[in-house]
């Protein structure tokens, strides 16, 4: 969990700085932004990973560490990623790039995009979606069960969590469809930045709760976040 966290913080000011690089440093060669476009798409993907890892681990963790689950979100995760990659990889490859038209933007961006690539955010929209209603589901059925504060803060982040990334997601897809292609490349990171932040605030957040749990009761024994499981927590 200490590598995942690590690179969940510190990704997004290398993904910051290669996208800033590339939108304002001027640059007509069609091979660098080529390269400048993969690597930016490369990192953007790794954040997804590894934002979107935390949460399904704490929604394998309020399902009782239910294996078939994981194993399904797992699976319907991995193809999900594997068609975007697909796709931003074939956008890129095929793309061809120039100035951009935006009034102090100097720096090369996509002149034209493949008109699949809001299928990406179509899908990351659908899973953000269905975990937010596994979660819902989940804590509807155990909420009188499981009282305690970091049950609480664990559920509240897992839903705010998925609520923004379905609702950026859904905004990619507009913003893919109807916006000029100069707007749509200087946005598409966004989301990926934005919901690692989050996910990193939230990992704290959880972590700061159970330290504090654990020093304010001797009872308490302390549970490692990644071993947390909340089929005995009795009220």
């Amino acid at each position: 969990m200490k590598g995942l966290y690590i690179v969940t913080r510190y990704l997004p000011f290398i993904l910051l700085i290669t996208d800033l690089y590339m939108s304002f440093t001027s640059n007509e060669n069609p091979v660098t932004c080529g390269m400048l476009a993969n690597i930016s798409s490369g990192f953007g993907m790794l954040l997804a990973v590894c934002s979107g890892r935390f949460f399904i681990l704490r929604t394998y963790a309020l399902w009782d560490r239910n294996r078939i689950l994981l194993a399904a979100i797992l699976g319907t995760f991995f193809l999900f990623l594997v068609v975007s990659v697909s796709i931003t990889v074939d956008t890129t490859v095929s793309a061809a790039y120039t100035t951009s038209a935006i009034p102090g933007i100097t720096g090369c961006y996509q002149s034209s995009t493949n008109d699949r690539i809001f299928i990406p955010f179509l899908l990351f929209s659908v899973l953000g979606l269905g975990l937010m209603i596994l979660t819902l589901i989940r804590a509807i059925q155990s909420w009188r069960r499981n009282p305690s504060r970091l049950y609480v803060v664990l559920v509240n982040h897992n839903i705010f969590y998925y609520a923004c990334a379905f609702l950026f997601s859904v905004m990619n897809i507009f913003t893919s469809l109807l916006l000029q292609d100069t707007y749509w490349t200087v946005l598409n990171g966004f989301q990926f930045l934005t919901l690692a932040i989050v996910a990193v605030r939230m990992h704290i957040h959880l972590w700061q709760t159970n330290q504090h749990l654990v020093r304010g009761s001797s009872s308490l024994v302390h549970i490692p976040l990644s071993d947390i499981s909340f089929a005995n927590v009795t009220a």
